[in-house]
């Protein structure tokens, strides 16, 4: 009976954990497979995949054709590295500082991280606006980024110190007797080991990052300055959509975010059930 047990329990997990990921990636799966189908083809059978009869990349040409996707897509790539470089960046600095150093104030900056965590940045739009064209950055990338460093910092340093907070401080004390500078300690010691949180933050931050339709839509609607997920806005319209060509730029827009995932999903893992043991 036990070893009965032994053998249904991982079983059933791994049922319920196939089933979950089945029923995430159906949309995902839907959106490219009827990217390659006429019009008729995507209402008559939705659930079909493309024959003989129903393929036709007319959507993708009419993307190529008819907008500057190209463009788009490279300013939403320029727009979530950039991003993520200045969260990554600031996001340990800020969390080494909280994490390894006492100082009066330091229960305030947590508990204004936290605020940040708690208080959508959507709240904020009016007066995220107006500073925008106060300083004259309306219609540009810039504006994004420091939109997207701003809402992603907060949820940064706090995974981030609470990875640093288990490395062993015996192994930074004797860095500083060995003299070691407080930025070698940090670049070449404590971001090498804290990768999984680095991978799990990146992979955290650029999905919101890259879907976002608000604020491009309200500080860079400029067709040099769109986002890609805002592109894609074009052929949707009152009267008429023409779905070939929306699903065909969503399935181009799907591409950089299951491409991170890929690249990271080794070290996501490892960051996830790290702060599950623990």
């Amino acid at each position: 009976m036990k070893k009965m047990q032994q053998t249904l329990q991982p079983l059933m997990v791994h049922i319920i954990l196939l089933s979950y990921t089945l029923i995430a990636l159906f949309p995902v799966l839907l959106v490219i497979m009827n990217s390659f189908k006429s019009k008729r083809g995507i209402f008559k059978d939705p659930l079909a995949l493309p024959n003989a009869k129903t393929f036709s990349l007319v959507g993708y040409q009419k993307v190529m054709d008819e907008s500057a996707v190209m463009t788009f897509f490279g300013n939403s790539l320029i727009v979530t590295l950039c991003a993520l470089a200045l969260i990554l960046l600031f996001g340990a600095m800020a969390a080494w500082a909280l994490s390894e150093y006492r100082f009066r104030g330091v229960r305030l900056l947590y508990f204004f991280m936290g605020f940040g965590i708690m208080v959508p940045i959507r709240l904020g739009t009016v007066s995220i606006l107006n500073t925008m064209v106060a300083l004259d950055l309306t219609n540009t990338l810039t504006a994004l980024v420091l939109v997207y460093v701003a809402q992603g910092l907060p949820l940064a340093v706090f995974i981030l110190a609470e990875f640093m907070n288990q490395i062993p401080k015996d192994l930074k004390e004797a860095a500083r007797c060995d003299s070691v500078s407080e930025f070698k300690i940090f670049f070449q010691i404590v971001l090498p080991l804290i990768r999984p949180a680095i991978a799990t933050v990146a992979v955290f931050s650029m999905i919101p990052i890259w879907n976002d339709l608000w604020f491009p839509l309200i500080l860079s609607p400029g067709e040099s300055t769109q986002t890609i997920t805002l592109g894609v806005q074009q052929f949707i319209g009152q009267y008429t959509t023409n779905w070939n060509a929306v699903l065909s730029s969503l399935s181009l827009a799907v591409l950089p975010v299951v491409g991170l995932y890929l690249i990271f999903s080794k070290q996501l893992i490892r960051g996830i059930t790290s702060g599950a043991v623990k």
